[in-house]
């Protein structure tokens, strides 16, 4: 219900007018602003090196990134032009265009979405159709929580709300929970535990993540910026898959809770995941409409979208390599 609560306001508010375009700063470089779905970690880094690498200021434009949180309101900050740009996951982008947020991606960072479910490594458990008999944390908002609930039985399964730490996992051999595959598993390493990740992506369920998303208006009326960014965007990718050591302090100082231990395993996972065989080939950033399609269909047959409608016009390619 918070969710399409929030759609409605934006939508409201979006009818009523976009913002004004945003002056010059004083070094004559357009000044945008860019909100993450997250606190700043791994999954945010290559926008991060390309803020203090050079490559937005390269090209004229000073992007302000925005750190996020739970229930962050992306969609409803770019939608009401309260920020140009945002970043978020493939799903949340088919949801909120079918509440009829002008919503569009603009490129994809991870091909592979890093969303797992950590369980035990002593239990049975070694796919995620084998979940049963025991308590899982999941949250109720993501896509892929309803898609897992439509798909498998999950028989005997007590499904608890996401707690946001690794506490209960560590107490509790008869538990597991959600996570990102570079970061729950790893903290729960360092504190002793012993956890398997399965990662959602093997059952076939798997949205683009990160990516960055305007609105369609931003995309007709400030062309040239929207191209800047998302090269911009591209080249910091690159950089941080490369070397992300300065990134990845930078990132700390902003959000201390992820040690530098944790942003060198998130950027080392990472590049499986950015630069798979799809992307190696066509390009960092790669989106193709036959993902879209699939991942619309996906969240139809899971009751999370109205069949009507396609994926048509959530995605645009045209500012890619």
């Amino acid at each position: 219900m918070k969710r399409f609560c929030y759609l409605f306001c934006a939508l409201f508010l979006f009818a009523c007018g976009q913002s004004e375009t945003p002056p010059p700063t004083e070094e004559g470089k357009t000044r945008v602003k860019l909100a993450l779905n997250w606190f700043p970690e791994a999954e945010h880094g290559g926008f991060y090196a390309a803020h203090i690498h050079g490559y937005y200021a390269a090209r004229n434009i000073k992007v302000e990134i925005l750190g996020g949180g739970p229930d962050a309101p992306v969609i409803q900050r770019v939608s009401t032009g309260a920020v140009e740009f945002g970043v978020t996951n493939a799903d949340d982008v088919l949801y909120a265009r079918a509440q009829q947020a002008p919503v569009v991606a603009l490129m994809a960072p991870y091909q592979v979405n890093p969303r797992c479910i950590m369980v035990h490594e002593s239990s049975d458990i070694k796919h995620i159709d084998q979940i049963s008999n025991i308590t899982l944390a999941m949250s109720q908002r993501p896509a892929f929580s309803h898609y897992l609930r439509w798909k498998y039985p999950l028989e005997g399964v007590n499904i608890v709300p996401y707690p946001g730490n690794v506490s209960q996992f560590l107490a509790n051999p008869n538990f597991a929970q959600q996570g990102y595959v570079f970061s729950e598993p790893f903290v729960a390493r360092q504190q002793g535990g012993n956890p398997r990740a399965l990662l959602v992506s093997d059952v076939g369920f798997n949205p683009y993540a990160s990516v960055i998303i305007a609105t369609e208006e931003t995309i007709a009326q400030r062309t040239d910026i929207v191209r800047a960014v998302v090269e911009a965007s591209i080249e910091g990718w690159e950089h941080y898959l490369r070397d992300g050591q300065e990134t990845n302090q930078y990132i700390n100082s902003l959000n201390p809770e992820m040690g530098l231990d944790i942003l060198a395993y998130g950027v080392e996972e990472s590049a499986a995941l950015v630069l798979d065989p799809v992307a190696s080939e066509k390009g960092l950033g790669y989106m193709s409409s036959a993902r879209w399609n699939e991942l619309h269909k996906q969240m139809v047959e899971a009751g999370l979208i109205k069949a009507e409608g396609s994926a048509e016009g959530a995605f645009d390619t045209q500012f890619l390599r």
